[in-house]
């Protein structure tokens, strides 16, 4: 059996080589050290967009909360998404087509939330001292594959990223009251 010992020399020698070691190590673990990375940024993107739509939310609700916008004549649910999408513009022409809006007024906080139907659109901004329900969802893509497992949530490979104001309207005059939830 000559060729036993040879396979034997031929294994310790190989077991002892330093040369390309480096670049041996660095492909086991080149994987996993990309999928890490590019997690990190996919969570800190998805972190972003939060917070964007969420200070998008509040800055746009304000003209709801003052009456401005009920009597400006200007109060249509495209425009509030305009307004949201104006203010998140570092995600370019993908905002509007990404961007859910639902505005609902109420007579007092005890209903709030009580009859929303996630699936239906709604608009109505309420009018002087209603109880008004915003909420601004965006899809956000993720791309990460291994980390869209754990980060999807609308059944596609999207994260819904949600953004919620309530808040009482101020007792402003001259606007047409719209009393309870029109939806």
């Amino acid at each position: 059996m000559p060729a036993a010992p040879k396979l034997r020399q031929l294994a310790t020698r190989f077991a002892r080589a330093r040369r390309g070691a480096t670049a041996v190590e660095f492909a086991m673990i080149a994987g996993p050290l990309l999928l890490l990375i590019f997690g990190i940024l996919e969570l800190a993107l998805v972190f972003m967009v939060s917070t964007t739509l969420e200070t998008a939310t509040a800055l746009a609700a304000r003209p709801i909360r003052t009456g401005e916008l009920q009597t400006s004549g200007a109060a249509s649910a495209e425009n509030f998404k305009k307004s949201v999408c104006d203010r998140m513009s570092w995600l370019g022409s993908d905002c509007a087509e990404n961007l859910r809006v639902e505005v609902r007024s109420y007579v007092d906080f005890t209903s709030v939330g009580q009859d929303d139907d996630p699936v239906k659109d709604c608009w109505a901004p309420g009018g002087p001292t209603d109880i008004v329900f915003v909420q601004t969802s965006y899809y956000w893509r993720i791309f990460t594959p291994l980390i869209s497992a754990a980060l999807v949530n609308d059944g596609s490979d999207r994260r819904r990223i949600v953004a919620v104001e309530v808040f009482r309207n101020e007792p402003y005059s001259d606007a047409p009251a719209e009393k309870g939830s029109t939806c």
